[in-house]
């Protein structure tokens, strides 16, 4: 297991969300400090908070973001160079998984209390591999 597929997990297992446990992997590497990175996306869990886009996929996005994303206005490079990259991870997720939905990869929706309620533990399952998956990824992409 990698050093940053590992610290993702120990982010997740620190009660980190998916989100936070892979932008927090990564962004040092990036300039940005990790307290900043969790605040920044803690919003995004649990698909955000309503069974969307899984929070690991999120967080991969948000590096994607770090490393090519455009900061200049008319600087068109960068925005096309980070919209392809994020898109292959996309597509490579989805393959991998065959989702990026948060709803679909647990098997309920977060939002739906009583279904929450049928599949305890269930985070605890799915959550890590998804979370593996994308920051696997993200290094075979050369992150």
């Amino acid at each position: 297991m990698s050093e940053k597929v590992q610290k993702a997990l120990e982010l997740f297992n620190s009660r980190f969300n998916c989100s936070q446990a892979v932008i927090g992997a990564l962004c040092g590497q990036f300039g940005m400090n990790e307290e900043l990175s969790m605040k920044l996306a803690c919003g995004f869990g649990g698909g955000l908070r309503c069974g969307e886009v899984c929070g690991a996929v999120s967080g991969a996005v948000m590096v994607v973001g770090l490393k090519y994303g455009q900061y200049i206005a008319n600087d068109k490079t960068s925005k096309k160079k980070c919209y392809e990259v994020t898109s292959e991870f996309m597509k490579e997720y989805l393959k991998r998984k065959g989702t990026v939905l948060c709803r679909e990869l647990l098997g309920y929706d977060v939002c739906d209390t009583e279904a929450r309620a049928m599949f305890p533990g269930r985070q605890k399952e799915v959550c890590p591999k998804a979370i593996e998956a994308a920051v696997l990824i993200l290094e075979e992409m050369g992150f």
